[in-house]
């Protein structure tokens, strides 16, 4: 049974997905801008479980011998143990947080999260913020970097030993499964976008329909038939002049107020499983801004209200 009060953070020090160093001092980030603290503030138990152990990048000499998948063992290495320590803090009731580290740390989240639902017969829906599509495959991907396949994984393409993390495959049907803040997206990702079914808002729909419309459409179709939705929340989706420190900005995103909102209504809808944020890299932020926004979001997304 979920305890809706507790919380479980998990540290996911990971960088090995990206071609731009960084992101692996995320959680420490996030941690600095009191994530923790904050959460208790709002009347929440959070238990704080520290960072997974991750191999150091600087030590791995042949990291990038396979050029489809840079890094490929070290990172299933981390995803397999993150993919058990959210199942067990699933199983046992909390909902997890979990501070990235690059993006490709989602389908560890994803593996462990379908598996504690399967278990109890239920499905799981993802909402996911990112100016990137992140569905590329080793065969589709431009640059080899893990960060940019995690919703293919998830949906069940891409490399063996990625899928094989998972219990089952899709982890998560793609019709329950909406990308939200799209702005920059592979020739390869506009076609897997399409012949998936995936729900895919780019900037022009919130643009044209606004925030709210986006959002509550994508809770409709998260929702319908699961038990609730992961909220797998990448800061670049946000604009850079929000959020500079993140490896790949992509100008023309989501406004400050536009992200608040978003995850506002995600709370109203009561129907949030579980939260990460990835991509926060301090040493491209500054004075910790990205961090502080990226902490904002989580607080809103967990029911913090104006009045």
């Amino acid at each position: 049974m979920v305890k809706e009060n507790s919380i479980s953070i998990i540290g996911v020090p990971m960088d090995l997905g990206a071609s731009r160093r960084g992101v692996d001092m995320g959680p420490s980030a996030l941690r600095i801008a009191q994530v923790g603290e904050r959460l208790r503030a709002l009347g929440y138990s959070v238990s704080d479980q520290g960072n997974l152990s991750v191999r150091v990048r600087d030590v791995l000499p042949h990291g990038e011998a396979n050029a489809k998948a840079h890094y490929l063992e070290e990172i299933v290495e981390v995803l397999t143990t993150l993919k058990n320590t959210v199942y067990e803090c699933t199983k046992g009731g909390h909902r997890p947080l979990i501070l990235g580290g690059d993006h490709s740390i989602a389908m560890g989240t994803v593996a462990g999260l379908s598996k504690a639902f399967q278990d109890k017969k239920q499905k799981l829906g993802l909402i996911w913020f990112d100016a990137h599509g992140d569905i590329n495959t080793p065969d589709t991907t431009l640059s080899g970097n893990i960060h940019g396949m995690p919703v293919a994984h998830i949906l069940g393409m891409g490399h063996k030993q990625l899928l094989g993390i998972a219990d089952s495959l899709p982890m998560i049907d793609p019709s329950k499964v909406c990308l939200i803040g799209l702005r920059d997206l592979d020739p390869g990702e506009r076609t897997l976008i399409k012949k998936t079914g995936v729900k895919a808002f780019t900037m022009r729909e919130i643009d044209e329909r606004g925030m709210r419309d986006v959002v509550l459409e994508s809770i409709r179709t998260a929702s319908d038939g699961t038990a609730g939705f992961h909220v797998s929340f990448d800061v670049d989706g946000v604009d850079p002049s929000f959020a500079p420190g993140v490896g790949t900005p992509v100008t023309g995103g989501i406004t400050y107020r536009e992200a608040h909102l978003a995850m506002e209504l995600i709370a109203d809808s009561t129907k949030m499983t579980s939260m990460e944020v990835t991509e926060v890299n301090p040493i491209l932020d500054v004075s910790n801004q990205t961090a502080n926004l990226a902490v904002e979001m989580v607080l809103s997304a967990f029911g913090k209200r104006i009045l």
